[in-house]
């Protein structure tokens, strides 16, 4: 079952995601108030007046600094018992992006990809090089033991004993948003599936798979089963739907197009260049939060 929802223009708006997946329903709120305190630091940087850029990159490094979820502390491990992460930022106003894939173990691995943004040379770094690229401009590797949880330990216990499933319930983290300049951007970041081959790269740090962003239609981040995403180049193909009227249903016909065809289940969530938002998902939980301006007023919105 796809469900699907959506918000009328503002002036700006933040829309974060925690995840599509099964989170247990007792756990459900705690896993919104993460997203809502995620939000809540992208509309602090758009409510002063600073870029959609700014603003998901902030929103994501709280989702990352959250063990709730896969991404940064927290993140799941790899078949080594080792963290490696993924991560894309896109500015939707001149097209720029950065990423890192297989990146070993850093805080931060979407400040480290808003950096390959910002120097523009190359838009993706993958593994040793991506560490190398990272150090260079002044971010400190971390320890695993700084970044793994007992949580992670136990789910990857579980997953290599038949008792769960290898994707993870907390989830891919991402952002969207569109700044009162009317520019949009979008973010991902995650630690991919529990027990993956080592190397495994999913549709996080891919531009147009997990991630994209263009002024002229809006802002995408995915989540859910990473192969699926990456072979219907997912989320480019939503932001260029975005002249439909209704924005969830278009969404949740894509999500069900994209199973019918190759399979796997997801959620992803969107805004357009009007401040429309919108999210849909086909799995039994996705945690979401927003926070929205228009006409000076502001609202915001969290669930699971």
């Amino acid at each position: 079952m796809t469900t699907h929802h959506e918000t009328p223009p503002s002036d700006w708006i933040v829309l974060v995601h925690g995840g599509a997946g099964d989170v247990a329903p007792e756990r459900r709120a705690t896993h919104a108030d993460g997203c809502a305190l995620a939000a809540e630091a992208g509309a602090a940087v758009l409510r002063a007046g600073g870029t959609a850029l700014a603003a998901v990159e902030a929103a994501v490094r709280v989702l990352e600094d959250d063990p709730k979820f896969n991404a940064g502390t927290g993140a799941c491990l790899n078949e080594d018992g080792q963290i490696e992460l993924d991560a894309s930022i896109m500015d939707g106003a001149s097209l720029r992006a950065g990423a890192v894939a297989a990146l070993p173990p850093f805080k931060n691995a979407i400040s480290v990809a808003r950096a390959a943004l910002e120097d523009g040379r190359h838009v993706l770094y993958a593994s040793e090089g991506a560490a190398r690229f990272a150090v260079s401009k002044g971010f400190t590797p971390a320890k695993l033991e700084e970044l793994r949880t007992d949580a992670a330990l136990e789910r990857l216990a579980q997953v290599r004993a038949g008792k769960a499933a290898a994707g993870w319930a907390g989830g891919t983290v991402g952002a969207v948003a569109k700044d009162a300049a009317g520019h949009v951007a979008a973010a991902t970041s995650t630690g991919g599936m529990v027990d993956k081959r080592a190397g495994r790269v999913g549709d996080s740090p891919i531009v147009g798979a997990g991630t994209y962003a263009d002024d002229q239609t809006g802002a995408a981040s995915t989540t859910g089963t990473g192969e699926s995403f990456l072979r219907t180049a997912f989320a480019a193909r939503v932001v260029t739907a975005t002249h439909v009227p209704a924005l969830g249903p278009m969404l949740g016909a894509a999500l069900e197009a994209m199973t019918a065809r190759v399979g796997g289940t997801g959620g992803v969530i969107l805004v357009d260049r009007d401040g429309r938002g919108a999210f849909a998902r086909t799995t039994a939980s996705m945690s979401y939060a927003l926070v929205r301006s228009a006409a000076g007023a502001e609202t915001e919105e969290r669930g699971s």
